[in-house]
């Protein structure tokens, strides 16, 4: 499945969250899409004191800005699978799919 065949919507969270990874240099970068169609964006965090997934941060914004559910999530990363904490936290706000992609778009699967 490439970033070209998914439905309009989702191949923009894909972008958002590519964008996020290259602009911030970082491990991970992460797109939500609420249920009213708002985009949340986001890169891991690794500080000595605070440590979050991509993924955990660009849910957390959804939630601090009235988000009750999602419609779906993309993590870009170079790992094979999403880590545990990353579909905990999409499948506290519902059954939203997770798209697991690598740097370059290329989807390389779908959770939830």
């Amino acid at each position: 499945m490439t970033e070209t065949s998914l439905a309009p919507e989702d191949s923009k969270i894909i972008t958002l969250a590519r964008a996020a990874r290259a602009r911030n240099g970082t491990a991970e970068g992460a797109a939500v899409r609420d249920e009213t169609g708002r985009t949340y964006t986001a890169t891991n965090v690794d500080l000595p004191s605070l440590k979050l997934s991509a993924v955990q941060v660009a849910v957390a914004m959804a939630v601090s800005s009235g988000a009750v559910s999602l419609e779906a999530a993309a993590l870009v990363t170079d790992e094979e699978e999403p880590g545990a904490d990353d579909l905990s936290a999409v499948e506290d706000l519902g059954e939203a799919i997770l798209y697991l992609a690598a740097p370059d778009g290329a989807v390389k699967g779908r959770y939830i």
